[in-house]
């Protein structure tokens, strides 16, 4: 199991499970809940820093 941590929530999430992601400067970011997701696409610098 790819395990990955959710930059919004902070939870722990399975890449495979993931109920979404996004990509941001060449990194992918997978996300526990479809709000997360959105709320990264918002504002990734918020989330990931400068």
């Amino acid at each position: 199991m790819a395990k990955a941590q959710d930059p919004v929530c902070k939870m722990e999430v399975d890449e495979h499970k993931a109920a979404g992601h996004s990509e941001h400067k060449g990194r992918k970011y997978f996300f526990c809940s479809k709000v997360c997701k959105q709320k990264f696409d918002q504002e990734p610098e918020r989330y990931v820093g400068a």
